[in-house]
């Protein structure tokens, strides 16, 4: 199968891209496997998958949290040393990170929490600070809330904030770790019409991780889904998904409790277990 997006418009180089790269975190079992994609400027690509098929892990070595066992992960066209500590924080610096659970300072203020890359990457001067804080927590529909407590926030409104804090350096690309996870039903739609409102108006690079079909499908550019090891199964846009004829594929899309994807794990015929005490 071809790198991801072959339909990538345009001349310029995408701006994360893998190539061939393999990861396990012993040498025993790998969780991806000579994986190879390209991620577009300015678009949303979701990575769908089960569990365990290596989503987060693929966010991690884009992060240079780990290093890849074989191949190679590149972003903006320079490739990521993990041991370059000064690469890393300057790559870092043009990325933003949604966690799965948010990972606010309980012990700081809704206001706080968003000003602490400020304070931690530049050094702005206070009402600079104060004034980009308030912008994104407007962004995020959050002015009102800057100086409450983590503790006096929902759910919903703590992803909002987290989201904030995300994109107040103005990144070049955004990774978003299961953001519509334990989540109602309003704060979803509220957390996808943002992820798809703030990739258009800032023109970052989005990639979401997650597990739940409808609202990827409906703000992504692209999508790629993944099955344990982490092979590709399909990519392309939302559309040619759905329409996929794929028994993997369509077995996903649809929710099918079995199919390709098996319900049971491997085990011995049920007569072996059971067959001594009939």
């Amino acid at each position: 199968m071809p790198p991801f997006p072959s339909q990538t418009p345009g001349p310029e180089e995408p701006l994360i891209e893998l190539r061939d790269v393999s990861f396990g975190y012993d040498a025993s079992r790998l969780i991806l496997s000579n994986l190879s994609l390209k991620f577009p400027r300015g678009k949303v690509t979701a990575i769908l998958g089960g569990s365990g098929c290596g989503k987060t892990t693929l966010m991690r070595l884009i992060g240079g949290v780990h290093a890849a066992n074989s191949g190679s992960v590149l972003f903006d066209g320079e490739l990521i040393n993990v041991r370059d500590k000064a690469q890393l924080f300057r790559l870092r610096r043009r990325l933003g990170m949604l966690f799965q659970f948010g990972a606010l300072f309980t012990d700081l203020s809704v206001f706080e929490n968003v000003a602490f890359p400020l304070r931690e990457h530049t050094r702005l001067s206070e009402p600079m600070i104060r004034d980009l804080v308030l912008m994104k927590l407007n962004a995020v529909g959050l002015r009102g809330a800057a100086g409450l407590k983590i503790s006096e926030v929902s759910g919903g409104m703590a992803r909002r904030v987290a989201l904030a804090r995300a994109i107040v350096l103005d990144p070049d690309l955004i990774m978003y770790d299961e953001p519509f996870a334990g989540l109602d039903l309003i704060s979803m739609g509220v957390t996808a019409k943002l992820i798809r409102t703030l990739n258009d108006v800032t023109g970052c690079t989005s990639l979401v991780v997650s597990h739940d079909v409808p609202e990827c499908m409906a703000i992504s550019d692209y999508v790629v889904l993944l099955a344990t090891g982490g092979r590709i199964v399909a990519h392309g846009t939302p559309a040619e998904l759905m329409a996929s004829t794929d028994p993997e594929t369509r077995q996903f899309v649809r929710g099918e409790p079995d199919g390709p994807v098996k319900f049971h794990y491997p085990a011995p015929d049920i007569a072996v277990d059971f067959g001594s005490a009939a």
